[in-house]
């Protein structure tokens, strides 16, 4: 456990959306650790000119414990696992922390990229955020080609029962985040093609540190973002007391990491 000095005086606060794979990340770590937090649930596009500040490439998550503040989901999840190593949520020997370290990467990038910005944002931010049409090129093609090629890669490295490195760890959870997401457009691995990928997604998004989630993530899914913070408040979440959302929605860099 970590020596009284390096414990938290409170909740940590959280900025980011439960929609968002990069944010439930954070918030499973947070919860598998037991570290009490409040969030700002806003859309990093909906972000006010304060978040910017704290997050100079407006990604989300974005992490305030005492005097520190830190975005990017990885960097996010190795401060907790470092400033509350138990119980620890990579693996410790190095071998297969550069291992696990690897398979978020590859989640956070390659996976990000297709099941998030040409799947799930071309059926929800897109037209809600900037009117843009459904780009059906763009999600046939992630459906045919670039999911597949993930998927048989996936389903060489992941394994057959139980989670990567004995207990849950970041990998696992990062991995199958981006099928939670791919399911609330209507997409699910094919379970005769690739099984072994098909069950580790289910069986890692049926711990309850994740499954939690669900009754917030699926009332967001059915309300406008501006409604966000109210509905959820509504629903006894910890919220903090001052938003740095806005109700005006801004392009920016690529920011859901």
């Amino acid at each position: 456990m970590p020596d009284e000095k390096t414990l938290t005086l409170g909740p940590v606060k959280i900025v980011g959306s439960f929609l968002s794979p990069m944010v439930r990340k954070a918030l499973a770590v947070l919860d598998i650790k037991k570290i009490p937090y409040e969030i700002d649930p806003i859309i990093a596009f909906m972000g006010s000119e304060a978040f910017g500040k704290l997050s100079p490439v407006r990604r989300i998550p974005v992490l305030i414990d005492n005097d520190i503040t830190v975005s990017d989901s990885t960097v996010v999840c190795e401060y907790l696992d470092e400033q509350y190593p138990e119980p620890a949520v990579y693996p410790k020997d190095p071998v297969n922390r550069a291992r696990a370290r690897w398979l978020e990467e590859f989640s956070d990038t390659r996976m990000q990229e297709v099941f998030s910005w040409h799947l799930f944002n071309q059926y929800t931010i897109n037209p809600l955020m900037w009117g843009e049409p459904l780009n059906e090129a763009v999600v046939e093609h992630a459906k045919t080609v670039e999911i597949p090629h993930i998927l048989d890669y996936l389903e060489g490295v992941l394994p057959e029962e139980g989670f990567l490195f004995g207990e849950v760890s970041v990998p696992d959870i990062a991995i199958a985040n981006h099928f939670r997401n791919a399911s609330f457009v209507g997409y699910k691995a094919d379970a005769e093609r690739w099984p072994i990928t098909a069950s580790f997604a289910e069986r890692v998004l049926a711990i309850e540190s994740l499954k939690k989630l669900n009754p917030y993530e699926d009332k967001l899914l059915e309300t406008q973002p501006t409604e966000h913070r109210k509905v959820l408040g509504e629903m006894g979440v910890p919220l903090v007391s001052e938003t740095l959302g806005t109700d005006k929605s801004k392009r920016g860099f690529m920011i859901i990491k």
